[in-house]
């Protein structure tokens, strides 16, 4: 007896099923991977303190902008005669109603988002236009002082 040989036509169906059947299952394990990265999110990003300015530098109303090594931009502003952190703000510059830039008018000691004329106090807390109505307030950043320097604390990457 010899073995039977497989024709063509069964061939081509075994390898379009096991083809099908590999294109199915790489599919699936990718949902299935996102699926376990979202409901099981890795440790955040790696926090840092990087340098900004000398604290001598910025004057009492002064804002700078910021950018972070992720891209974020942080108005950084001081409120105080003094050298420590309390005499400095970091807030995002990001409106939190619709993402546009925010920027500080020291003339009217307030935070200004053009977009919608949203109007955020010193302190970050929205006081008018529709961020305030939806109780929104500025992200904020931790400072601190050493030896004159003002440096803030930022995520160096990424989270993946």
């Amino acid at each position: 007896m010899t073995p039977q040989t497989p024709d063509r036509r069964s061939v081509l169906v075994w390898l379009s099923t096991a083809g099908m059947l590999a294109a199915l299952a790489a599919a699936y394990g990718t949902l299935a991977g996102f699926m376990g990265r979202f409901l099981y999110p890795t440790d955040r990003a790696t926090k840092g303190w990087l340098f900004v300015t000398q604290i001598g530098r910025l004057g009492v109303g002064e804002s700078i902008r910021y950018h972070s090594p992720v891209g974020a931009t942080v108005n950084v502003t001081r409120r105080g005669e003094g050298g420590a952190e309390a005499d400095f703000i970091a807030l995002s510059s990001v409106c939190p109603h619709l993402g546009c830039q925010v920027h500080w008018e020291a003339q009217n000691n307030r935070f200004f988002c053009p977009c919608h004329n949203g109007v955020f106090d010193p302190g970050g807390v929205a006081t008018s236009g529709p961020p305030a109505e939806a109780k929104q307030t500025l992200a904020q950043y931790p400072l601190m002082v050493d030896k004159g320097l003002l440096f803030i604390q930022v995520p160096l990457s990424r989270a993946v």
